[in-house]
């Protein structure tokens, strides 16, 4: 693992998409236009949820197993813009597909549970291009076990990719809001790999295209098994990491009324990222759970021969702090201007 010394100004990038440094997060941005569309929206019933977790949770009437357990689905949706969140002059079409797929799948890994079905909707692609888009919607969907069941197309001037997940959880799936102060916080890989690999991939040359970080910005990967281990041993919260650690964090600590103090020491940085990349480069689609101190969240991963995650720092109980070894973060992350 490897890291600069210093977190920089911004100018790094996650996806395509440019860091948002300190102070600079957009007025109009996503998270306000979320908040006002959330008070739009009708209270969903007790033990759903509607609005502001990685997927919605909708109970299925009839459902209840031998045990008293109800089964609820996850639903999950996310669309990809070409030129915003991939650059097809870096990576292919076939690639777009896969990470579409990915994103809405990792989506379902956050909540603890498992995908079954998947559609998706294309704006703005030809015959050979939609070929080459699905051959990479497809692998994803062959190596995941969530078939493609049907879709939309439509013409356009922009390329765009809209993939929605209809997942499962037996019993209640892990939200946001569970933290509480004192729960450790882990992550179930390593950070920073996709943004250092989108800075190869613009630095050119032969060896940026085939290296491991180029391939983890072009094909990430959703943490499914890593979900349901985490839930099954009684993670408190969790979130998956595609804004970027700083950002993703940050939502999970706000719904959970939490801080938040950090190790730099314990940052597992992918060799050849920088912290900054690792703090707010996002594509990496790990997962950022919490769990009571008394939890053996490593013993519980290498029971399910998993790598063991990564302890990287404490819940806290004041709601305003995010630190890293005792001074305050930047405000690292993407965010949508809209």
């Amino acid at each position: 693992m490897s890291a600069d010394p210093q977190i920089g100004a911004a100018g790094l990038t996650g996806g395509t998409r440019e860091l948002a440094g300190a102070g600079s997060q957009p007025a109009g941005g996503e998270s306000e236009a979320l908040a006002r569309l959330e008070q739009l929206l009708p209270v969903p019933p007790a033990g759903q949820v509607w609005f502001g977790d990685d997927a919605a949770v909708v109970a299925v009437p009839g459902s209840r197993d031998g045990s008293g357990s109800t089964k609820r689905l996850l639903l999950a949706s996310d669309c990809l813009v070409a030129g915003m969140d991939a650059d097809l002059r870096l990576t292919s079409l076939a690639d777009l597909g896969w990470k579409a797929m990915a994103v809405n799948l990792s989506d379902i890994a956050a909540m603890g549970g498992r995908p079954s079905y998947a559609l998706v909707s294309v704006v703005g692609l030809k015959r050979p291009e939609l070929e080459e888009l699905y051959s990479g919607i497809l692998e994803a969907a062959s190596r995941y076990a969530c078939p493609v069941v049907g879709g939309d197309l439509s013409g356009g001037h922009e390329g765009v990719v809209s993939v929605a997940v209809v997942g499962w959880v037996d019993g209640a799936p892990v939200l946001r809001n569970g933290a509480s102060a004192g729960d450790a916080i882990w992550v179930t890989g390593e950070l920073g790999a996709a943004a250092a690999g989108l800075r190869l991939l613009k630095e050119g040359g032969s060896v940026a295209r085939s290296s491991p970080l180029a391939r983890a910005h072009a094909r990430p990967v959703p943490h499914l098994v890593e979900g349901e281990v985490a839930r099954a041993m009684g993670a408190t919260a969790m979130i998956d990491v595609s804004d970027g650690l700083t950002a993703d964090l940050g939502k999970l600590a706000a719904s959970s009324g939490v801080g938040f103090e950090l190790s730099r020491a314990e940052l597992p940085i992918a060799r050849g990222a920088t912290l900054e990349e690792a703090l707010g480069g996002g594509d990496d689609y790990v997962l950022v759970l919490t769990a009571r101190r008394r939890h053996d969240v490593a013993g519980a991963f290498y029971a399910a021969g998993l790598p063991p995650p990564y302890m990287i720092g404490t819940c806290t109980g004041v709601s305003s702090e995010h630190l890293l070894d005792g001074r305050p973060l930047p405000a690292l992350g993407w965010e949508h201007e809209l």
